[in-house]
């Protein structure tokens, strides 16, 4: 059972550098055109269904690499990106973002979700799927954030607690294997 993760393609908050986790950004004219690349790379790909965020990104993203394959979507909350909370909408700089994806400072917000809680919602899904849908090639689409746990799910956590060095750019993808 293989997974292949995209990120979504570019919105305009992404140019800003600015974070997006339940703000229901769309694609910019870039992030298009990411999603219709990803999508001929990804045609020799045998892929048996989409998972994809509910987030309007996302769902862009999946819809524009599904076009002519006719692959079930399904969508799911539980890989919609981080809720960043009090922080939603801000520039990285502004804010402690190293910090906030600490997984060992493990930090407590006012409203953003805790990474520990993040970790587990994206762990407990990756489980799930396992368990769902054995001898299955599943596309997830989602979003940086969200690569994060997946490849600690299969990698462990980095020892230097660098998070932010495993976020896929926006159409990346990359493979595991259960």
């Amino acid at each position: 059972m293989s997974i292949l993760i995209t990120r979504h393609g570019q919105t305009d908050w992404n140019a800003e550098h600015k974070v997006q986790g339940k703000a229901d950004i769309n694609l910019n004219e870039t992030g298009k055109k990411q999603a219709e690349e990803t999508r001929e790379k990804l045609l020799s790909e045998n892929i048996d269904l989409i998972i994809c965020s509910p987030l309007n990104r996302a769902k862009q993203t999946a819809n524009i690499i599904n076009h002519g394959r006719n692959i079930q979507i399904i969508y799911d909350d539980r890989i919609s990106e981080r809720d960043f909370g009090e922080f939603e909408g801000k520039h990285t700089e502004d804010f402690d973002y190293n910090g906030f994806w600490s997984y060992k400072r493990n930090i407590k917000y006012e409203r953003a979700e805790n990474i520990r809680d993040f970790f587990n919602r994206i762990y407990s899904f990756l489980d799930d799927i396992k368990k769902t849908y054995p001898g299955k090639n599943i596309l997830l689409v989602a979003h940086g954030g969200v690569s994060i746990p997946v490849n600690c799910y299969f990698n462990g956590i980095p020892q230097d607690d660098n998070l932010l060095s495993l976020v896929l750019k926006n159409c990346d993808y990359t493979e595991y294997e259960f």
